[in-house]
């Protein structure tokens, strides 16, 4: 019998084993938890796989510094948390694990995170669309894609026919239009209806309290917020205990299914969050988003977005300047409007610093590498920061 035989009967006696001795059956999908980061220390991560450890029918593998506490988990240990990502990222690559939450990832532009929260109500879950990340520089364009980006989780998580409403906040007309026509050109999508007397697909704020739609539509600082605000609305601030976290990046490229918490949720929301992913996985992510994303634009939804940008770039002409050569890009500069981004990459631009715009923990920023990290700051300090 040669090696490789032996190894596979061996894994397979080992969790035949596990499953005899827990009188449980798991799945054979891994989901990882990075450890560190959190503004309630180590030890939240512990009482999370306390909660979802009884009704978990997935593996969890951990990932960051030495904790004395894991025991029954498999473990990857980190020097420090700047590693954890880059092991995260490994481990999803070589498929080692299908999913995993971490706290405080840059994803890159086009991809954004659908959260998903319990309304007060009734208790019914509710996706938010999206809550971090920048799907799009033009805001109509990026609460358009949101919108399929919010589908897409609904459809993972098992919900075959969403409901779609946009919340009543600047461009939520001009967002309509678009979805309307993209459904007359053949897109599946099924609008909710407002519970107020008018009915209108504009969610107004009792639809946000009620859940009225499967997916509700918003840019992804207005869905951070709201997100605070569902998850530790009963707790008074520190603490996020309810709901799933601010969800899976998605968006019209390759993705691997990472799931955001912050560093102020607690231990039920990680733990709900693991499930989450976990649905994710189960439901493949990126074969629905490439299933998705392909029917949007069988449905014209690049040429609707291309209209979009030739708008705003008639609204209000850009100088023309040209991309410097790539470079990694690590430093983050904060504080910058999403409406300057645009503006203050060409300001770098021009000085021949490369940089790249994207959504942090606390809103939109400039990535450049750590050489210029001191001069563009200085550039951009008078009129962005």
């Amino acid at each position: 019998m040669s090696n490789s035989v032996k190894e596979v009967m061996s894994e397979i006696l080992i969790e035949m084993a596990e499953s005899l001795e827990s009188n449980r059956y798991y799945d054979d999908i891994k989901i990882g938890l990075t450890i560190d980061g959190s503004e309630h220390g180590s030890t939240v991560m512990e009482e999370a796989l306390h909660i979802i450890q009884n009704r978990a029918n997935f593996k969890i593998v951990l990932i960051g510094t030495h904790v004395d506490w894991v025991t029954d988990y498999e473990h990857y240990v980190t020097e420090c948390e700047a590693d954890n990502h880059k092991k995260m990222e490994e481990l999803l690559s070589e498929g080692v694990i299908q999913g995993c939450v971490t706290l405080h990832y840059t994803f890159p532009i086009g991809v954004s995170t659908v959260g998903r929260v319990v309304v007060p109500s009734t208790g019914k879950e509710m996706y938010l669309a999206t809550t971090t990340g920048t799907t799009s520089s033009n805001r109509i364009e990026a609460m358009v894609k949101n919108s399929i980006n919010g589908i897409i989780a609904a459809k993972t998580c098992g919900i075959q026919q969403p409901t779609v409403g946009i919340l009543n906040i600047d461009g939520a007309n001009s967002v309509e239009r678009v979805l309307k026509e993209l459904k007359e050109n053949g897109y599946d999508l099924t609008f909710a209806k407002s519970q107020r007397a008018d009915g209108t697909i504009t969610m107004r704020g009792n639809d946000l309290l009620m859940g009225t739609p499967d997916v509700m539509v918003c840019d992804s600082l207005t869905g951070n917020l709201l997100m605070k605000l569902f998850s530790a609305y009963q707790t008074g601030g520190n603490y996020e205990a309810v709901g799933y976290g601010y969800g899976p990046g998605i968006g019209d490229s390759e993705i691997q299914n990472v799931c955001i918490i912050s560093r102020a949720s607690g231990a039920p929301v990680i733990a709900n969050a693991l499930q989450y992913a976990y649905e994710l996985a189960k439901g493949n992510l990126k074969k629905i988003s490439k299933n998705e994303y392909a029917e949007a634009k069988k449905a014209k939804l690049s040429e609707l977005c291309n209209g979009l940008n030739q708008k705003q770039k008639n609204s209000s002409p850009e100088e023309s300047v040209p991309v410097p050569e790539k470079e990694i890009v690590t430093k983050e500069i904060s504080g910058i409007d999403v409406l300057d981004l645009d503006d203050a990459l060409l300001v770098l631009w021009k000085e021949k610093i490369y940089a790249e715009s994207g959504m942090g923990c606390t809103g939109p920023i400039i990535l450049v590498n750590e050489k210029n990290i001191d001069q563009a700051k200085q550039l951009l300090e008078k009129d962005y920061l």
